[in-house]
């Protein structure tokens, strides 16, 4: 158990002879004389003896221990007289390997009359007074313990202090002379060894339960860490195991875990006093969520992470400096986190909150700890009690951070009982409470919805009768036996849609979801469940079914009501053999050309005016339909005599050709008239068929003719199917081409891009107009294919223009003619495009009129927008044709205007090249560009000129041309740019 040491001293005693007091008496005035001479030559004497009985148990021996500095591996002292009154003179050898120069000296005197045995500690580590800059960490403070008398002192093997064992016999005085391992001394005691292990005892077993705690917390908070990933839980959980580091230094668990050379403790104990100052920054950053609140603060949070994670490379090398700035840092991390938390606490930030008792403790315990490594404390339990309150602190880190977690819902899943989850669920709902105590017929609603705010729960809170004035009339006797039929029958579920009158005045639609609650007598006591608005529900569904049943521009019913209104009046046939309908058929003549020569919008106007002719020649019993763009068709049950229809028919031919006065010009129209009788067997869809083949057969013989259905239509097609036919054949013969039509850049007469024009090139009909071949596309399902070709195509060209001709900016302008092209397969095309041929989004510009837009709107506006978010053009072509043009502007993402040709055509030339001025320069402030067409004359040209128009597209200046005479035309204009910058540099 002892490991001793029998290193001998050099003693050298004078000798004093008892046979001549002359001898006596000059011996002891040599010896004084000698005495002086080593006090001038810096040997010093020990101080007074420390008396010690057998009841001493424990001595503080700092105060009388006297430190000596020497050079070389010798040290000489004198000792205190001893018993016998003698001082003596010693000199001791160094026992290390590179001496320090170090030596303390005390003195010992057993005041006993028996023999006594204690214990010299010296702790390696004593964090009282340890200092702040460059602190003492700790190390072997004695290497060995020479007493005036006898052998070295026997040390004990123990890794928190030297211990050295003392044997004093009975009147003894000893002198003992300690080599110090380093500079510092903090404390040397004479502990009783008894007494020194009932204390070491005491302390083990109160650093267990710290470590205990310290070591549950670190696991449990990483458990937490692993469930639930928020960043909060794993900086937590490092703080965690910094602190327990950190006590694992301090109590001495560390060593005893994984036993180092003498000397390292010192970087332990430096670099986790760096870990934990480093996890209290990144768990206060974590916690406070600061990058939510300003890029500083994560800037200036990560700038000290890095100087401290720069203290942990230098503690390797300078373990005190490290661990002294480590110790200020601890100082501004805590000064700083407690702005944050009060700025945030005023901002009324939840989580600043639940952190100030916490953050209260960390600035307490601080204190405490400054005071202690100042030495303004300073006790034997300081420094376990500050091990234990850094773990405390970091426990109530733990219950800060789980009851956020709570409070946050983050542990919600199984800490909650049903009836909470349920109470839950109904707040997240927003629903209201409805509960009819049936016994003393009382019903209460109540919710903290703002949707709900509008009710009048005053008056909806009371006896079941006072429900009836604030419902519907057309309601209240359903709502009534419904209540009614839950008591009598004492089962069921009320699911039950009924309109409550609002405290405005107006009607709103409430969904009621309840059961009923049955007593011990089998008798329904309450009815509890939930009260809903749905009236933006019924509001939808109302329109999604008026949408789908009626057309939009006229709000007459389309062609799927008209089939249902047929259907309905078969069953009626059986029962009433009078009633004998008719179908007609009605397309406008010519209809396109109203579009081309006055615009979409009057096109509008001219349907709606026609369709409210053809109505109010009908008496209530017929119906009128709206089938497609121009087609009207008339359910005639008012007339059923063969003359009757016959004159109906021509008078309903007068009524279309009456004139339409439209400004200061009159719009005639024609009408295409087929018609046909009701025939026992034919479905509603086949009588629709006949009368549209009648329809076309009037429409194939010239239009403005009544044509009523034959049995021979069926055998041969209408012109119509027969184009549906042709145009699936013209795709695989490739009677499809495009045309490009340039845009020629106003200010230097460039070519700035193209347009597209598809041409369909029949065998037998020649050229077909693009306005009929859109139509038949649409009829026949083909509208999809056509557009894909031709986007295909056009964006192939611009792609391979911009590399010949070296510009990137030549833009390509692709028609969008039909509405039913307007949803998100266009999306997805005019990305596929603009991958596979690397076009510049830009340089794409699609062009819409106004009647596609408006066909859906709100889908329009959708797709409009994302079209803008990849980067493609959107022109409104055929603006100023129609008087509601300007709105879409601000109601669509256009970047474009393609003023309409017809602008600069007509009367009033001047007026007209006023407004032409106009629209240009407000497209300029709303940073649009703008294209004319249509311009024919060389002074229209000069005009738009002055007014800075960007482009003109007209076939005065560039007819459309093929592709290959484009490329050739881009070809030639780059080699004459080529050979006029040679002649320039030449």
């Amino acid at each position: 158990m002892f490991n001793s040491r029998a290193k001998s001293a050099k003693v050298r005693n004078g000798l004093v002879s008892g046979t001549s007091w002359r001898l006596r008496s000059a011996f002891i005035w040599l010896s004084s004389i000698l005495f002086a001479c080593f006090a001038l030559t810096n040997v010093a004497m020990a101080l007074e003896p420390v008396g010690i009985g057998r009841d001493t148990v424990a001595l503080d021996l700092l105060p009388a221990v006297e430190f000596h500095k020497s050079d070389g591996n010798n040290f000489q002292v004198s000792t205190v007289p001893g018993a016998d009154g003698i001082v003596r003179r010693i000199e001791v050898e160094s026992v290390l390997p590179n001496p320090t120069g170090n030596w303390a000296v005390f003195s010992l005197a057993n005041n006993a009359d028996t023999q006594i045995d204690r214990l010299v500690v010296a702790p390696h580590f004593k964090l009282a007074g340890s200092g702040v800059v460059w602190p003492d960490l700790g190390s072997r403070r004695i290497a060995a313990i020479t007493p005036s008398e006898g052998f070295a002192l026997d040390r004990l093997e123990n890794s928190e202090a030297d211990l050295f064992l003392v044997t004093l016999d009975p009147g003894s005085v000893i002198t003992f002379v300690a080599e110090l391992s380093s500079d510092r001394l903090p404390e040397i005691r004479l502990w009783e060894p008894n007494a020194y292990k009932d204390t070491v005892n005491a302390f083990t077993l109160y650093r267990g339960i710290v470590l205990g705690i310290a070591g549950l917390l670190a696991v449990f908070l990483t458990i937490l860490f692993v469930v639930k990933g928020s960043a909060v839980f794993p900086a937590t959980a490092a703080l965690a195991w910094a602190v327990l580091a950190y006590v694992c230094i301090d109590f001495d668990f560390w060593q005893k875990l994984i036993p180092t050379q003498p000397g390292y403790e010192r970087i332990w104990r430096a670099s986790t006093e760096i870990a934990i100052a480093f996890t209290l920054v990144v768990f206060l950053y974590a916690y406070l969520n600061l990058n939510r609140w300003h890029r500083a603060l994560s800037a200036f949070t990560l700038i000290w992470l890095c100087g401290l994670a720069g203290l942990g490379i230098l503690a390797v090398f300078e373990p005190a400096i490290a661990s002294g700035i480590a110790r200020m840092s601890m100082v501004g991390i805590a000064a700083v986190g407690a702005v944050l938390i009060v700025v945030l606490a005023v901002h009324r930030f939840d989580r600043a909150f639940m952190l100030i008792p916490t953050w209260i403790l960390i600035c307490a315990w601080l204190a405490a700890a400054a005071m202690t490594v100042q030495g303004r404390i300073d006790n034997d339990i300081v420094q376990s009690a500050l091990g234990g309150g850094l773990v405390l602190i970091v426990l109530l880190f733990g219950f800060t951070v789980m009851q956020h977690a709570f409070a946050g819902g983050t542990f919600a899943t199984g800490l909650i009982s049903d009836m909470e989850r349920r109470s839950l669920a109904l707040s997240g709902t927003g629903d209201a409470i409805w509960d009819w105590d049936v016994m003393r017929d009382r019903i209460f609603v109540g919710s903290d919805s703002d949707e709900m705010s509008n009710m009048p729960f005053r008056t909806m809170n009371g006896p079941a009768r006072d429900w009836l004035p604030i419902l519907h009339p057309d309601d209240r006797d359903r709502f009534k036996a419904t209540l009614d039929a839950i008591i009598e029958h004492r089962r069921g579920r009320i699911c039950q849609d009924f309109r409550v009158r609002g405290e405005e005045g107006h009607y709103h639609w409430m969904n009621l979801h309840a059961r009923p609650v049955l007593g011990s007598d089998g008798e329904v006591v309450r009815c509890v469940g939930t009260l809903k608005d749905v009236t933006g529900r019924h509001k939808s569904e109302e329109r999604l079914l008026h949408d789908a049943l009626y057309d939009q521009l006229t709000g007459l019913p389309n062609r799927e009501l008209l089939l249902d209104r047929l259907d309905a009046l078969t069953s009626m046939i059986g029962v009433c053999t009078d009633v004998k309908p008719t179908i007609f058929v009605i397309d406008i003549d010519s209809f396109g050309k109203i579009n081309e020569e006055f615009g979409v919008v009057t096109g509008d106007t001219v349907l709606l005016t026609v369709g409210r002719r053809l109505k109010r020649v009908l008496k209530p019993q017929d119906s009128l339909a709206r089938l497609d763009a121009d087609q009207f068709a008339i359910l005639l049950t008012s007339r059923s005599e063969v003359p009757e229809v016959a004159a109906f028919a021509e008078y309903l031919r007068g009524v279309i050709r009456a004139p339409i006065s439209f400004t200061d010009t009159e719009i005639h129209l024609t009408g295409s008239i087929g018609l046909t009788g009701w025939s026992d067997g034919s479905t509603p869809d086949e009588l629709v068929t006949e009368a549209e083949l009648a329809m076309f057969e009037a429409k194939k013989l010239g239009g403005d003719r009544i044509e009523p259905y034959r049995p021979a239509f069926r055998t041969s097609k209408s012109g119509r199917q027969e184009l549906e036919a042709d145009l699936r054949r013209a795709f695989t013969r490739q009677e499809l081409h495009l045309y490009y039509q340039p845009i020629i850049r106003i200010k230097d007469g460039s070519t700035a891009g193209f347009e597209v024009a598809l041409r369909w090139e029949h065998p037998q009909r020649g050229l077909v107009p693009m306005g009929e071949l859109v139509s038949v596309a649409e009829a026949s399902g083909q509208i999809e294919q056509l557009c894909q070709v031709t986007l295909d195509e056009a964006t192939r060209r611009a792609s391979d223009w911009q590399r010949i001709s070296g510009r990137s900016s030549l833009f390509i302008c692709v028609n969008i003619a039909s509405s039913q092209l307007l949803r998100q397969e266009l999306i997805n095309d005019v990305s596929r495009v603009l991958k596979r041929y690397h076009l510049p989004p830009e340089t794409l510009r699609l062009e819409f009129t106004e009647p596609v837009v408006m066909d859906n709107p709100e889908r329009s506006a959708r797709l409009l927008d994302k079209l803008q978010k990849m980067g493609v053009g959107l022109t409104l072509d055929e603006f100023g044709s129609g008087h509601s043009s300007l709105s879409y502007l601000m109601r669509f993402p256009f970047d474009t205007l393609k003023i309409d040709r017809n602008f600069l055509r007509g009367e009033r030339h001047d007026e007209r090249l006023m407004i032409y001025s106009s629209i240009v320069t407000m497209a300029h402030d709303l940073g649009l560009t703008i294209i004319a067409e249509g311009v024919e004359t060389d002074s229209d040209a000069e005009k738009l000129k002055q007014f800075k128009c960007d482009y003109i597209q007209s076939r005065l200046y560039a007819p459309p041309v093929t592709a290959e005479e484009a490329r050739r035309r881009l070809q030639e204009k780059r080699t004459r740019g080529k050979d006029a910058g040679i002649r320039r540099t030449a």
